[in-house]
C-alpha cells in the first residue's frame, strides 16, 4: 500500500465526518475547511481559488466523494512527498474531525485513554482493507490482539474473539468497522486487560512498530569518530535510517545512520574492553557499536539485516509486506479449500470401506511423522537454548574477569596518581618555598644595596666635613701668625721709642691696637666657624656609623639566606660547582656585593683621606687654644 493510499483512508473518514445527512456529499464551504486543513497539515503551498476554479457551476449544491476526488488528487495528493510532513499530526486531523460526530468516547469504567483510541484508530486503518467502507476482517483483528498481548507478556485467548464472531454473523462476514472495534475493545469484550497502564505500555510499543516502522530499538554502546571513545546511546532502528539519542526521551538527538542497499553489517572481535561488537558499513563512514550480551548482538544484527533487505526490495515497511504475504495466504487457503469441496462433491459415494481404512492410516501415518518431527524440533531448540546459556555464562565469567582486571588496573591507576599528586603538591611547596627565599634575597639584596649608596654618600660627606675643617685650620693657623706677628711688632716698638717719638709718633700708635683687634676679631670668627664644622663632622661621622651598621645588618641577613635554591640538582653536582654566581640568574653574594660597591666608589672618587693628619691639627688646636684666650687678655691690656 503506497502513501496516497494510507492518506486516503484518513482522508475519507474526516470527508464522511462532514456528511451529516449520510447522503455521500458535502457542502463546498466545508470542503473549502477540509482542504485548508489538508494544506496546513500536509506543508503544501495554499491554493484558495483551485476549488472554486475547479467547481465552476452556478450550481451551489454539495459535492460527492468522486466529485471531490479529481481535486484532491490533482491539487493535494499529487503535491505530497513522503518526508515533508508528519504523518501522525495529518492522522490526529482526520481523527478529531471524525471522533466528534462518530465515537461515543471512553464508557466509564474503561481501561482505554483517549489517547489509546487514536493510535487503535492508526492501527486500524494499517490492517484495514483496501476497500470501501473500511472494514478489518477477523484474521487482522486476531493478528493484532496477538501482537499486543505478547506485548503485555500475556497469553493470547481467542475465546472471546471466537465468542464475538460466532454471535455476529456481520462480522464474520463482512468485517469489523472500527468504531465498533473500539466499542468493543472499551467494553473488554476483545482482550482481557487488567492494567490500564501495562496496556498502555504494550499498545505504545506495537504503535512504534507497526505505525511508525521501528524494527528495534534500545541502549548500545557507540564509538566516536572525533574522539574515539565508547558512548552508551539509545539507538531507533527504521527501514531506512538508524537514529541514535543521548536517552529514551528522544529529545536530545546526536545523529543518524542513512541506510541502503549498499550499506554492509559484519561482526567485529572483542576488543578495547567491549564484547559483542559489529560495525555499520556505508558510503563514507564505518559505525562500530557494542551490544549488551550475545542474544541482542544477533536481534539487532537481523534487525539491521531485515533494514536493508528492504531497502533493497524498494520497500518502506516491514508490516505493509507481512500484511500482504497474510493476504496472499489467505487467498491461496481459500482457494484449496475450495478446491477440496469441488473435489469432495464430485467424488463419487461407491468409494469401498477399504480405502477409507487405508486413508485414515495414510493420515496416522502422517500425524505421527508430524510429531517425531515436532519432538524433534523441540529437541534441537532444547539443546540449542543450552547451548546458549552455556555460552551465556561463558561469556559472563570472561567478562566478570574483564571487569575485576578492569578495577584493578584502574585502583592502581588510582593509587599513581593520588601517589603524583601527592608528589606535585609537594614539589609545589618546595617551588612556593625556595620563591619565598628568592623574594626576601632580592628583598635584602635591594637593602643592602641602599644601606650601601646610603654608607658611600656619608663617607663622601664626611670626606667634604673634613676638608673644609682642614681649610679652616689652615686659615686660622695663618691668621694666628699674623697676630702674633702684629703682637711682637708691638712689643718692640714700645720698647724702641723714646719719649719725644712717643709724642710725635701718637697717631702710628692710634693705627696699631686698631689692625690688631680686627685680627684678634677675624681670629674669633674662624674659631667659630672651626667648631661648628667639627660638630658637622661629628654629625656626619654617627651618620657614617649608622650606615654602616645597616650594612653590617643587611649582611648577616644576606649571608643567612644565600643556601642553595635549585632542589632538582644533584647532591654531587651541588658540591663539585663552583660558588659563583651569574649576572642575571641569580643574587651576588655579600662579600662580592660589598666589594664591588667599594671598588666603585675608589674609581668615582679619587679623594686622599689624611684622617691622622687631621686629628694631629685638632689636638694642636685645641691645645693653642689657651695660649689664644692669653694673647687675647694681653690684647686687652694693651
Amino acid at each position: 500500500m503506497d502513501l496516497r493510499s494510507e492518506l486516503l483512508k484518513s482522508i475519507w473518514y474526516a470527508f464522511t465526518s462532514l456528511d451529516v445527512e449520510k447522503c455521500g456529499k458535502v457542502s463546498k464551504s466545508q470542503l473549502k475547511v477540509l482542504s485548508h486543513n489538508l494544506y496546513t497539515v500536509l506543508n503544501i503551498p495554499h491554493d484558495p481559488v483551485a476549488l472554486e476554479e475547479h467547481f465552476q457551476d452556478d450550481d451551489d449544491g454539495p459535492v460527492s466523494n468522486h466529485g471531490y476526488m479529481p481535486y484532491l488528487n490533482k491539487y493535494i495528493l499529487d503535491k505530497v512527498k513522503e518526508g515533508m510532513f508528519d504523518k501522525e499530526k495529518f492522522d490526529d486531523l482526520c481523527w478529531m474531525m471524525t471522533m466528534k460526530k462518530n465515537y461515543k468516547g471512553v464508557p466509564k469504567g474503561s481501561l482505554l485513554l483517549e489517547r489509546d483510541c487514536f493510535k487503535l484508530f492508526c492501527l486500524f486503518n494499517l490492517l484495514s482493507e483496501d476497500r470501501y467502507p473500511l472494514v478489518m476482517i477477523p484474521e487482522e483483528v486476531e493478528y493484532l490482539l496477538k501482537k499486543i498481548s505478547t506485548a503485555m507478556s500475556q497469553e493470547w485467548d481467542g475465546k472471546s474473539l471466537e465468542d464475538l464472531i460466532s454471535q455476529d454473523a456481520v462480522v464474520r462476514e463482512e468485517g469489523m468497522s472500527v468504531w465498533t472495534f473500539l466499542e468493543h475493545m472499551g467494553a473488554g469484550r476483545l482482550l482481557r486487560v487488567t492494567s490500564a497502564e501495562a496496556f498502555s505500555l504494550a499498545l505504545d510499543e506495537v504503535y512504534l512498530e507497526m505505525y511508525h516502522n521501528v524494527l528495534k530499538r534500545g541502549y548500545m554502546w557507540k564509538k566516536g569518530h572525533v574522539r574515539r571513545n565508547w558512548t552508551e546511546r539509545w539507538f531507533v532502528l527504521k527501514p531506512s535510517s538508524i537514529a541514535y539519542y543521548v536517552s529514551e526521551d528522544l529529545k536530545d538527538k546526536k545523529g543518524v545512520i542513512q541506510l541502503d542497499k549498499n550499506c554492509v553489517i559484519e561482526p567485529i572481535a572483542d576488543r578495547e574492553g567491549k564484547r559483542c561488537l559489529f560495525c555499520v558499513k556505508t558510503h563514507n563512514k564505518t559505525y562500530e557499536m557494542s551490544a549488551s550480551d550475545q542474544r541482542q548482538k544477533v536481534e539487532w544484527t537481523q534487525a539491521i539485516q531485515t533494514a536493508l533487505r528492504l531497502q533493497s526490495e524498494g520497500k518502506s515497511s516491514l508490516h505493509q509486506e507481512l500484511k500482504l504475504k497474510r493476504r496472499v495466504q489467505r487467498e491461496h487457503s481459500q482457494q484449496e479449500r475450495s478446491r477440496s469441496a469441488r473435489s469432495s462433491c464430485s467424488s463419487r459415494s461407491s468409494q469401498s470401506d477399504d480405502s477409507n481404512t487405508q486413508e485414515m492410516e495414510k493420515l496416522e501415518k502422517e500425524k505421527d511423522r508430524q510429531d517425531l518431527e515436532i519432538e524433534s524440533i523441540i529437541q534441537h531448540a532444547r539443546e540449542l537454548e543450552t547451548r546458549r546459556r552455556e555460552s551465556e555464562e561463558k561469556e559472563r565469567r570472561k567478562q566478570r574477569e574483564v571487569q575485576m582486571e578492569l578495577e584493578r588496573q584502574l585502583r592502581e591507576a588510582e593509587m599513581l596518581r593520588d601517589s603524583m599528586q601527592a608528589e606535585m603538591q609537594e614539589r609545589a611547596r618546595e617551588a612556593e618555598q625556595q620563591k619565598k627565599r628568592i623574594q626576601e634575597l632580592e628583598l635584602t639584596q635591594r637593602k643592602l644595596e641602599a644601606a650601601l649608596n646610603m654608607e658611600i654618600q656619608a663617607r663622601l660627606e664626611e670626606e667634604r666635613a673634613r676638608q673644609e675643617l682642614e681649610r679652616l685650620l689652615q686659615a686660622e693657623d695663618e691668621k694666628k701668625k699674623q697676630f702674633q706677628l702684629l703682637q711682637e711688632q708691638q712689643r718692640a716698638s714700645q720698647k724702641n721709642l723714646s719719649p719725644i717719638e712717643e709724642a710725635s709718633g701718637g697717631g702710628m700708635e692710634d693705627d696699631a691696637p686698631s689692625a690688631l683687634h680686627s685680627a684678634s676679631q677675624e681670629l674669633q670668627d674662624l674659631r667659630a666657624s672651626r667648631q661648628r664644622s667639627h660638630q658637622h663632622l661629628e654629625e656626619v661621622q654617627e651618620k657614617l656609623r649608622n650606615a654602616s651598621q645597616h650594612v653590617r645588618h643587611w649582611n648577616v641577613q644576606l649571608n643567612r639566606l644565600m643556601t642553595p635554591i635549585t632542589p632538582g640538582e644533584r647532591l654531587e653536582h651541588r658540591l663539585l660547582s663552583k660558588n659563583m654566581c651569574p649576572k642575571k640568574e641569580g643574587a651576588l653574594a655579600s662579600n662580592e656585593f660589598i666589594s664591588k660597591f667599594k671598588i666603585r666608589a675608589d674609581q668615582n672618587n679619587q679623594i686622599p683621606e689624611d684622617s691622622e693628619t687631621l686629628e694631629e691639627q685638632m689636638e694642636a688646636t685645641n691645645l693653642s687654644d689657651g695660649s689664644d684666650e692669653s694673647l687675647e687678655k694681653s690684647n686687652g691690656q694693651i
